[in-house]
């Protein structure tokens, strides 16, 4: 494995770091309230940072994110990319590439996912209308377009326009929506194998994400800490306070090196499932504890609503949310671990009752 980015994905990195970072200010996210940040989305596009992502794939797209969970910018970027370029990338027909994919790169269409699948949410006819209820769909304020898949695990791209999106507020500034769909006319998008393979790409983007928003909190931790004297000393001078900060840090850096495999893998068109769930976990898992330090190391601070860290504070349980609980993934990540042995090696002879696996 060589997680090292190529030199198109070093300079992805390096411009979503300087977009980001110039217009992403504690003021301007102030200003935005609860909504997208439309100027800091057309910037982004403008720069090609999103029709780059075509190029660089995953691990590049996870790079960028990385940037922008740092500042928490109120955009779009991971739920266009991951349900938007690189599922029609990936599963598109030629058609639908070619009609689609232009208006994506130039941010004109705006794609979010109603992922998850919720179970008996949303089902399919023969005619290719979706009938049912997503209570959750991030940025879906902000999409011209859904990808939503149906129970028995079909990809449909749905216009916004066709169907019926309410407001929902979450704990961080998404634009999250609710959708609910009457007989809704739907494009098809890939087949059997799709869903498992956005869910998958989907998991390891939003770890990337939360990559950046721990890296981020914690960054701020450290300037406060370091910064901040008590008894004529700085904060971080007491054993408690480094150790707690030295704890995240590993925590932080768990998160992004299992999201660089996922992603790495994916790109190399290796199986990768098992590890977008990894990642997954350590980002639900983990990043929960470095929000909830970079707020306690902050002191009285840290729960001042105002305050930036707040901000990063809101987005790492927002992500933790979004991704599912942790005892959900592990669930599920054992399960999957299960499936794939038996597959390779086939269950136990005489086995009673259930399906082992072989030694």
């Amino acid at each position: 494995m060589d997680f090292t980015p190529t030199e198109e994905q070093g300079a992805v990195r390096r411009l979503a770091g300087q977009i980001f970072g110039d217009l992403s200010t504690h003021e301007r996210l102030a200003a935005a309230g609860t909504g997208s940040d439309a100027a800091l989305w057309k910037a982004l596009c403008g720069a090609g940072l999103v029709a780059a992502i075509e190029e660089v794939g995953l691990l590049g797209l996870v790079l960028a994110l990385e940037e922008q969970g740092r500042t928490t910018a109120q955009v779009p970027f991971a739920a266009h990319c991951v349900y938007g370029i690189l599922a029609l990338t990936a599963h598109g027909t030629a058609e639908q590439r070619e009609r689609l994919l232009p208006d994506l790169r130039a941010g004109e269409t705006v794609v979010t996912g109603a992922f998850p699948a919720w179970e008996g949410g949303v089902r399919a006819t023969g005619k290719g209308e979706l009938s049912g209820c997503v209570p959750l769909v991030p940025w879906l304020r902000d999409a011209t377009h859904v990808l939503v898949p149906d129970a028995a695990g079909g990809l449909w791209l749905v216009r916004v326009a066709d169907a019926r999106a309410e407001p929902v507020e979450t704990t961080a500034p998404w634009s999250a929506g609710r959708l609910t769909l009457a007989a809704t006319p739907a494009e098809r998008v890939g087949g059997a194998e799709a869903y498992a393979d956005v869910l998958a790409t989907a998991r390891t983007a939003f770890a990337g994400l939360q990559a950046g928003v721990c890296a981020g909190s914690l960054a701020r931790a450290v300037h406060h800490t370091t910064t901040r004297e008590q008894f004529g000393r700085p904060l971080s001078t007491n054993q408690a306070v480094l150790m707690r900060a030295a704890d995240a840090y590993m925590d932080t850096e768990a998160i992004r090196v299992t999201s660089y495999e996922a992603a790495w893998r994916r790109d190399e068109g290796l199986r990768y499932g098992t590890h977008a769930l990894t990642a997954a976990w350590w980002a639900s898992e983990a990043g929960t504890r470095v929000v909830h330090a970079g707020q306690h190391l902050h002191g009285g601070l840290g729960a001042d609503l105002e305050h930036p860290v707040h901000r990063h504070f809101l987005w790492g349980r927002q992500l933790d949310a979004y991704l599912g609980c942790g005892a959900r993934l592990l669930a599920e990540l054992g399960e999957a671990i299960v499936a794939e042995r038996v597959a390779e090696r086939g269950p136990l002879e005489g086995a009673s009752g259930h399906e082992g696996v072989r030694a």
